[in-house]
């Protein structure tokens, strides 16, 4: 699949927009490149990480720092210990299952995402009227069972139309968290698994960047510095809001895709 410079910049700004913004890139980038070719290109979606990750550390350069003078100086180690149990379970499934998430049709389908975004749309409605844990404040002060709990919702988002952030937040709300800090902990625990996914696709798929550096660069650098901008105005978003606009978005635009892939069958 041959990606120009045009296509490059606006599959960047799709990851950017997206990726912090619970709609699910995955499933944006899906739509995007079947409207550009009527196929997916799963391993150029999985590259563009690395943008969106160069975003979220900036952002979050002083929570970082202050997470290793945690550790390090005061020897607290509750939060790093609740980030591994969010993401064990998801890194385990992606390495098991990584080639065969790369190579299945079911997860490049645009019908996979549409059906993604509609349920997990519909779960983001009504989170808030569901019933939540005992309130916690922040990630330190969450019990490790439901660390791990996060993590195991984490592993429906490898399906594309999902989101990352969408089932973690979703997760946290439901864990205790307040939605600003459930999006906090969720890009947070989010930061270690995008690393290793950006490390296995460099090293397990060097040949394919290689050969597409230059797309791949415009679309990290695009994706970087939308990046910076959704995760900052999600941030102050979800100071004063819940997560339920964001489910009636992504409720909105299955049912505009779903119409789509109507016609064309008719």
């Amino acid at each position: 699949m041959s990606i120009g410079i045009g296509q490059s910049i606006i599959l960047g700004l799709v990851q950017g927009f997206t990726e912090f913004i619970p709609v699910s890139s995955s499933g944006h980038l899906v739509i995007a490149q079947y409207f550009f070719s009527g196929a997916s290109d799963h391993i150029f979606v999985e590259f563009l990480d690395i943008g969106t990750l160069i975003a979220l550390i900036i952002f979050f350069r002083h929570r970082i720092a202050g997470i290793f003078r945690e550790i390090f100086v005061e020897r607290r180690y509750k939060l790093l210990i609740n980030i591994i149990l969010t993401t064990i379970p998801a890194g385990i499934i992606g390495l098991i299952f990584g080639n065969f998430i790369e190579t299945n049709t079911f997860f490049n389908s645009i019908i996979t995402v549409v059906v993604a975004l509609a349920v997990v749309g519909f779960i983001m409605v009504i989170v808030e009227h569901l019933p939540h844990a005992r309130p916690v404040k922040d990630g330190e002060r969450l019990p490790a069972s439901r660390a791990l709990l996060i993590g195991v919702v984490q592993i429906a988002a490898l399906v594309p139309g999902v989101s990352r952030s969408g089932s973690t937040i979703v997760a946290g709300r439901l864990s205790g968290f307040n939605p600003e800090a459930a999006a906090e902990y969720s890009f947070l625990a989010s930061i270690p698994i995008i690393t290793l996914v950006c490390l296995k696709d460099i090293v397990v798929d060097r040949h394919y960047m290689m050969a597409h550096l230059m797309p791949l660069f415009v679309s990290n650098l695009f994706a970087f510095g939308s990046g910076l901008l959704a995760v900052g105005f999600l941030m102050r978003y979800l100071s004063k809001h819940s997560i339920g606009a964001f489910g009636w978005y992504r409720l909105g635009l299955a049912a505009v895709m779903a119409v789509v892939l109507l016609v064309k069958v008719v």
